[in-house]
């Protein structure tokens, strides 16, 4: 490996800077120059590269977002885009690269992979939503961030007697609005892999104030519902008053976590140690408190435990 290429795709998470930090630090150690791509993809194909340094990083691990920008590139979908990304690597003499991101970003990786570049990818989503890797980098603090909105929003629920609907980020996965409800977070949740009905969460709620708790929340991943919809279904039903909350880009935001900087360094580290052993087309994952690596190309063949954490949650949700 004679240089190395950086680059961060997709929606930010805390601890990319952490992962791009122990990138540059593992690299350099090994007397490998690093360069890192602004921009994600669509960066690359523009060229915008510079130099990075174990210097340069030394203060970064503890920052949110990435110091490398990120976006989504629809020209580098399409095979032309691809080909106008390989052609600036080889311009800069790149030859191996490490991609941060989520399951689009890593699809990307695994293309470079075909095209004939050493490619290793990091996890990098809040979503959590990648079944090969029990964690990715970011889903933790994002999870704590949330726990602390939730907490604030409890409080005042508590003061009124008032029910709150939260909507929660994880795209098509239920993993923040699970380890949410896990941690005390949450009365009622609806995920997209346990989703509940309308008529459903008004019976829960209706069990849960007859029974004397006047203050609920439910929690709900993002996409599911209209919830000004739902909240009308509630209140007409039930004749009640419910408030809604949207998160939002809150929850990718913040210093990360300090499980999110020893995962993503940890990772970082194994990536570099792949690619100077000739590895490619891999990502690296943990599972059991181990690093691990599975091919690019299988990054959600695997089925986790996911099922059987919501199995936990009838006892500490009724």
């Amino acid at each position: 490996m004679k240089k190395l290429g950086i680059l961060t795709s997709g929606g930010d998470a805390p601890g990319m800077n952490a992962a791009i930090r122990a990138v540059v630090k593992a690299a350099n150690y090994n007397d490998i120059d690093v360069m890192g791509i602004e921009g994600g993809y669509q960066g690359l194909i523009e060229g915008r590269i510079k130099p990075l340094t174990s210097k340069l990083v030394e203060n970064i691990a503890d920052r949110g977002g990435t110091i490398l920008k990120t976006s989504r590139s629809p020209e580098f979908m399409e095979e032309a885009g691809r080909k106008k990304a390989l052609k600036v690597l080889k311009t800069f003499g790149i030859d191996s690269l490490i991609v941060i991101g989520g399951d689009g970003s890593l699809k990307g990786a695994q293309k470079l992979h075909e095209l004939g570049i050493n490619v290793i990818g990091l996890p990098g989503t809040i979503d959590n939503d990648l079944t090969y890797t029990d964690y990715s980098i970011g889903f933790d603090t994002t999870l704590n961030t949330i726990l602390e909105c939730i907490g604030k929003i409890k409080d005042t629920d508590y003061s009124h007697d008032k029910t709150t609907i939260v909507e929660v980020m994880g795209r098509y996965c239920g993993d923040l609005a699970l380890h949410c409800a896990l941690a005390g977070g949450g009365e009622i949740i609806s995920t997209p892999e346990k989703k509940l009905n309308f008529d459903t969460i008004c019976s829960k709620l209706s069990s849960r104030i007859n029974s004397g708790k006047k203050d609920n929340l439910v929690i709900v991943t993002e996409y599911m519902y209209d919830l000004a919809e739902l909240q009308r279904y509630i209140e007409e039903k039930l004749n009640m008053s419910v408030r809604t909350t949207v998160l939002g880009f809150i929850q990718r935001g913040g210093n990360p976590s300090a499980f999110d900087r020893i995962l993503a360094s940890q990772m970082g580290v194994t990536a570099v140690e792949l690619l100077i052993n000739g590895s490619s087309g891999l990502t690296v994952g943990i599972k059991d408190n181990k690093m691990i690596q599975r091919k690019l190309e299988n990054i959600n063949d695997e089925k986790n435990d996911r099922q059987d954490k919501y199995r936990f949650l009838e006892p500490l949700l009724h």
